[in-house]
């Protein structure tokens, strides 16, 4: 879908969406659409429940005087909430309603409001932010949907008194869109398309924008030692990788850079520990980690941050077979330290470990943020709220916490502790990868936290619970969300970029 920005004015076609404040307050265009249509919306709303609050809609079909299919009064709720996430929502939930007319093209009109914090060019930007990233649709393997089943709109005009402006904000923000489109792609192909060796390809494509990415083989990696992450994928007929992409932009080249790392497990069965079959085809986004950092690189590279980030990725097929990786196994990590497997399903964390030390190893990094669906307990803890935090350090935390209220991709953060770290204690190795059954998601961090060096501030955000949509949303319509690219691309840029 197109979505271009222009000046104010009424559209010869399609749709128009108008915004309304609470108190059925009319926006500037609202104002100009009811006074062409004769009073039209106005008489709409004395007959309707529509008060203007928060996501509200109001549809006036075929309004004499307007020339337009249909005009749709989207409520912005308060005035004082008009910030730019209440702007990207607007333009979610408007596209949406275009999408569901069946008219090919429709205006969105984005009026400021006096002394809000947005001018009308930024704003503009956000609402074109919330177009694409609601837009989106994950539809290449449906032949043989209905015509009256698809989208028809091909293009969307954002209306604003400051169009130039608009583009100039959307440049870098759009840049961020594409990241989180790619990371939403990369999660919803079926697992025979994006496995180990397909996935580290799709991420060597990020060379195109200046991003420097290295692929490690099984070979590579067995002389590392990263027996755990190798361990995951010796079941399986395709070949474990890692993929380490660099972009570096920072004004001082030899500036530490953060190293994002993801769990990319491009299909769990289980191993041996087998899932069960009832909705084991949602296990094709256990990769949702990796997708995440390799969407992040997009992000930063499409708009040139001037910032240096690392992403590590280690990417495995978990299956059962007869060179599987067995209960009881014990496996010595490229630390040196000693695994005993006690459940094949744990498999994520193994992968983790060995990539978080290769990362710290090489790169000593600033900071070290990793990125997994690692546990169902958090599923269980948080829903599909929030994601679960896990921090070694609190000034981490707080600014991650801080970034995802920003974007709207909420962190929640959990405890860790010596009495945790004693249930993932082994009887014959230095840990076991599962405890007792009893929380769960900490367990898993706790057993991450040991392959964190002493010094390095680290975080873990167990996405399990966000990293798919089982229902529309404003921004993300049902199915993979791309949590995480959004929230660390603000979080790099609020504190570490240009520094």
């Amino acid at each position: 879908m197109k979505v271009r920005f222009a000046k104010p004015g009424l559209p010869k076609a399609g749709v128009l969406v108008v915004g309304v404040l609470e108190g059925r307050t009319l926006t500037a265009a609202a104002r100009q659409a009811d006074a062409k249509s004769g009073g039209a919306l106005v008489r709409a709303m004395k007959h309707s429940r529509f008060e203007g609050k928060k996501d509200q809609t109001l549809t006036v079909m075929a309004p004499a005087g307007l020339g337009v299919g249909r005009l749709i009064a989207l409520g912005l709720g308060k005035a004082a909430e008009l910030d730019g996430a209440r702007y990207e929502t607007y333009g979610g939930r408007a596209v949406a309603e275009i999408q569901a007319s069946g008219e090919k093209d429709g205006a969105i009109a984005v009026d400021t409001m006096p002394g809000a914090p947005l001018k009308p060019g930024p704003a503009a930007a956000r609402a074109a932010l919330g177009v694409r990233l609601r837009a989106w649709r994950f539809d290449k393997y449906r032949t043989t949907e209905k015509k009256e089943d698809k989208p028809a709109v091909k293009e969307v005009a954002i209306l604003t008194a400051q169009p130039g402006p608009a583009r100039k904000a959307f440049q870098p923000l759009g840049a961020v869109a594409e990241g989180v489109l790619l990371t939403r792609e990369l999660a919803s192909e079926p697992a025979n398309v994006i496995y180990p060796e397909s996935l580290a390809t799709r991420a060597r494509q990020l060379t195109r924008l200046g991003v420097k990415v290295q692929v490690l083989g099984e070979k590579a990696m067995a002389r590392l030692g990263m027996n755990a992450l190798l361990g995951v994928g010796q079941g399986s007929a395709r070949e474990s990788q890692l993929v380490v992409m660099r972009w570096l932009g920072a004004k001082a080249k030899n500036a530490k850079p953060v190293t994002v790392v993801g769990k990319g497990v491009t299909f769990d069965s289980g191993g041996i520990s087998i899932k069960p079959s009832a909705n084991m085809e949602d296990m094709k986004w256990d990769m949702g980690g990796a997708g995440v950092v390799i969407g992040l690189m997009r992000a930063l590279a499409g708009r040139k941050a001037k910032v240096n980030v690392v992403g590590v990725i280690g990417l495995v097929e978990n299956m059962p077979s007869g060179t599987a990786q067995r209960p009881g196994d014990v496996v010595r990590s490229a630390s040196g330290k000693t695994i005993e497997v006690i459940n094949t399903d744990a498999e994520g964390r193994l992968v983790l470990a060995d990539a978080l030390w290769y990362a710290q190893s090489r790169f000593k990094p600033a900071a070290v943020i990793d990125l997994a669906t690692l546990t169902g307990a958090i599923m269980i803890a948080l829903g599909a709220e929030h994601a679960g935090l896990f921090a070694n350090d609190d000034s981490l935390a707080d600014r991650l916490t801080g970034a995802g209220k920003r974007v709207g991709e909420l962190l929640w953060r959990m405890p860790m502790g010596e009495a945790y770290d004693k249930l993932i204690k082994s009887d014959i190795a230095d840990m076991k990868n599962v405890g007792d059954g009893r929380a769960g998601s900490i367990t898993a961090a706790q057993f991450l936290g040991r392959f964190i060096g002493p010094g390095v501030p680290w975080a873990h955000l167990d996405i399990a619970g966000v990293t798919w949509s089982k229902a529309d949303t404003a921004l993300v319509p049902k199915g993979a969300t791309a949590f995480g690219v959004r929230l660390l691309e603000d979080f790099l840029a609020t504190h570490y970029e240009g520094k």
